[in-house]
């Protein structure tokens, strides 16, 4: 660590040299340096860590400054060749408005029609839309009366619409409004009243059709060749749970546990029988089950940053930049690659981890330890882990398919933690419950090309997508 003057880490190592040498110091002001050097390193620790080194978001990096970009010397707006978008006019619009030539303000003379110069405005118009259903009653010559079925659901003699239940769980699961904003908007731009209590129950009424799609989306989830796992903290009544969730290229599973640990991944139903590979950042739970493992890359690029950037570790940046170039390779090469060039990225892996192992050795055992593992350091650690997890780190380069990231799954919760941003937390497990499903059948809807809008009107006519099955 450095500031503007001064080598922090120098000058800790120099203090820590003249302490170990000096013989004159008492025991207890010994015990109280020897305090203050440990307070010292770990608050250095914690103060570098950022989201380029660690897993920390860039929200809560201290003094974040906004990257410029590079000047391309292109031209500000569409470039030649780029397609664009724009609103084209309809043939037949819904509404017509004839604009008639004041005749009075004419020169004097005889006019006859020319056509009409035509200008579209393309606009929106918010309303209500109630429906009265009349059931036709016939009385037969003995008084018997017969009346004619109402539609299916409908069942009072007033109740909301599936259209109007769609759009507020879309404001509230898709676009993750609060409550009490969505009753606002009910009230005063559709004028239809709709309490806090109605918006929770049409929640609950989604989360409870989902039941079916659950079930599927597990079988899916089950088959495909790679699944990512990842799991977040959230806040529910003030009290710290967790969310998992379980991905591939087209389905997620999100799931609300108390608990972070394999008991959530045992619930899920999905981990315990799959076979293929699943991507992770090496929480050790996942390593209960019988499956290829596959590292995040991403993780271990941050990790490697910090050993080289905080304790001055090169051979990290040597396999920081390997790593790079091999995902680099691979994408550019529509990741086709041969078994020569496989070799020769394995045999340079195994020669910067050599490096590594002799720069950054094992701690030994002190004279005052006699029992108990010795604690290495963080980088050591990390070597440990390099060398020991060789397969999972490069499988995304031995077996085709296998993504470098994890950042699918990552995806997947990244709205969640907007959502706790937005709302604070979950009031309730159910409530949660509800949260995870609704949106695990939006996403998977969005991966299928369906839109979160449509897939809600179809839930609501009792309908699922075609690609649920």
């Amino acid at each position: 660590m450095k500031t503007d003057k001064f080598n922090i880490n120098k000058i800790l190592k120099d203090a820590e040299d003249g302490f170990s040498s000096d013989t004159t110091m008492s025991p207890s002001m010994r015990a109280i340096v020897q305090l203050l050097i440990f307070v010292i390193k770990t608050l250095m620790v914690r103060f570098n860590l950022t989201s380029r080194n660690s897993s920390k978001p860039p929200s809560q990096d201290p003094n974040r400054e906004k990257k410029k970009k590079a000047k391309s010397g292109n031209k500000p707006g569409a470039q030649k060749g780029h397609d664009g978008s724009r609103l084209s006019p309809v043939a037949n619009p819904d509404k017509i408005e004839v604009i008639k030539i004041d005749r009075r303000k004419l020169p004097k003379g005889s006019y006859t029609s020319a056509g009409f110069d035509k200008r579209q405005v393309v606009d929106i118009e918010i309303t209500r839309i109630i429906t009265e259903y009349q059931a036709e009653r016939l009385k037969d010559a003995k008084g018997k009366q017969y009346v004619a079925t109402f539609p299916k659901g409908v069942l009072t003699d007033i109740q909301y619409g599936a259209k109007l239940k769609a759009h507020a769980v879309y404001l509230s699961l898709y676009q993750l409004m609060p409550y009490n904003r969505v009753a606002d908007y009910f009230q005063h731009e559709i004028n239809v009243p709709v309490s806090m209590g109605s918006l929770y129950n049409f929640n609950q009424e989604a989360f409870n059709l989902l039941e079916h799609f659950e079930t599927i989306s597990k079988k899916h989830l089950l088959k495909a060749k790679v699944l990512h796992a990842d799991e977040t903290g959230i806040n529910i009544s003030g009290k710290r749970k967790w969310l998992h969730t379980l991905s591939s290229s087209l389905w997620t599973f999100c799931y609300p546990h108390d608990q972070r640990g394999h008991k959530a991944m045992d619930e899920m139903a999905v981990l315990p029988k799959y076979k293929g590979v699943l991507c992770h950042d090496y929480w050790k739970a996942y390593y209960r089950y019988d499956c290829e493992h596959s590292l995040c890359g991403a993780h271990l690029l941050r990790e490697l940053t910090w050993s080289h950037e905080e304790d001055n570790q090169e051979w990290a940046l040597d396999l920081k930049e390997l790593l790079q170039e091999i995902n680099k390779y691979l994408d550019s090469s529509k990741f086709k690659i041969s078994e020569r060039k496989t070799q020769f990225y394995l045999k340079k892996y195994r020669e910067i981890l050599s490096e590594g192992d002799k720069s950054c050795p094992i701690e030994e055992r002190g004279k005052s330890q006699k029992r108990g593992r010795v604690k290495q350091t963080k980088s050591r650690n990390l070597i440990n882990r390099l060398i020991q997890r060789e397969t999972e780190i490069l499988l995304f380069l031995i077996k085709p398919g296998v993504p470098f990231t994890n950042n699918q799954g990552e995806r997947d919760l990244r709205m969640t933690k907007v959502q706790q941003k937005i709302s604070g937390c979950f009031r309730s497990v159910d409530g949660a419950q509800i949260f995870c499903r609704v949106r695990s059948y939006l996403i998977s809807c969005q991966k299928h090309s369906v839109g979160a809008a449509d897939a809600l009107k179809l839930l609501f006519d009792g309908r699922l997508p075609d690609f649920v099955n």
